[in-house]
């Protein structure tokens, strides 16, 4: 192993002090893991965590699960770990916390660091696989290291602090954009819950019952007291007053009054009828007249 990183002057860096410390420097690798060690530095602590993680990843290789890919983005406040398809930062590495960063000579894919949990206040040692690229992002981080400690002594100080508030505030971003997904998700599954509970409660074809004022035929029942005359006519008007009947007409079970043929008018029937009823009706004459 071999530490990455000096503050020799006449060091010659990979990439512009303005790349680092206002955008960042991306890199993809496979993502070994990390485990805790006992100590911020050294070179058999690193040697021991990569032995340890590779022996890990070889047994979980041989359950068939391949190795993750990462994305790493250095700047100088620190090294990001992030899914390359979604963005999501899986951990924030700050510079100030991370203690040493090395690459293996005898094996160039690996490369590690050892970075500070902010948490737990552990040691944990972050281990790399990079196929092209092991030293030259171990560099990159050293330069990182360099344009901090700089800035470090152009603020007399003060720019750590800011740092270290920056990095308080992002953290608690993502936990806030973490914690508001997990509330979105909840409050969707409620909804759908709540929708499948009222398609149960109300099932296809149901009725609604009718108001018991109307009839089967959602019609109004007619009534023979009613009042006709607060129903207006369709242009509005009020209708004829019913005319009273007299008591002393007899009306059968219809409300009809009882035949008489001889109230009927003449032309009513055919002549032979007719005839007869006019012979029934002299009759009844000479009758009442006799009588």
């Amino acid at each position: 192993m071999n530490r990455a990183f000096s503050r020799k002057k006449d060091k010659t860096w990979m990439h512009t002090p303005e790349a680092l410390s206002k955008h960042y420097i991306p890199y993809n690798a496979k993502f070994l893991g990390s485990t805790e060690v006992e100590q911020p530095k050294g070179t058999e602590v690193v040697r021991d965590a990569v032995r340890k993680l590779k022996f890990a990843r070889h047994i979980k290789k041989s359950e068939g699960q391949k190795i993750p890919k990462v994305e790493l983005q250095i700047s100088i406040y620190g090294v990001k770990i992030l899914e390359p398809k979604t963005k999501e930062v899986q951990h924030n590495c700050q510079l100030h916390r991370i203690s040493f960063c090395a690459d293996d000579k005898t094996d160039k894919r690996i490369f590690t660091f050892i970075c500070k949990d902010s948490e737990s206040n552990k040691h944990l040692c972050y281990v790399f696989d990079s196929e092209k690229c092991a030293e030259e992002i171990t560099l990159t981080i050293g330069q990182a290291f360099d344009l901090a400690y700089r800035k470090f002594l152009e603020s007399g100080g003060k720019d750590v602090e800011t740092r270290k508030q920056i990095a308080g505030l992002q953290k608690r971003i993502q936990d806030l954009e973490t914690e508001n997904m997990e509330l979105k998700n909840k409050v969707q599954d409620l909804e759908n819950q709540l929708r499948i509970t009222q398609v149960s409660a109300s099932p296809a074809g149901s009725v609604t019952p009718k108001s018991p004022s109307t009839d089967i035929f959602d019609m109004i029942p007619f009534s023979a007291l009613s009042h006709q005359s607060s129903i207006p006519t369709r242009n509005g008007t009020q209708p004829p007053p019913v005319p009273s009947r007299s008591t002393e007409i007899k009306r059968d079970l219809f409300g009809a009054e009882p035949f008489d043929p001889f109230n009927c008018g003449a032309g009513d029937f055919p002549p032979d009828i007719q005839s007869k009823l006019d012979e029934m009706q002299r009759q009844r004459w000479r009758g009442s007249k006799w009588d």
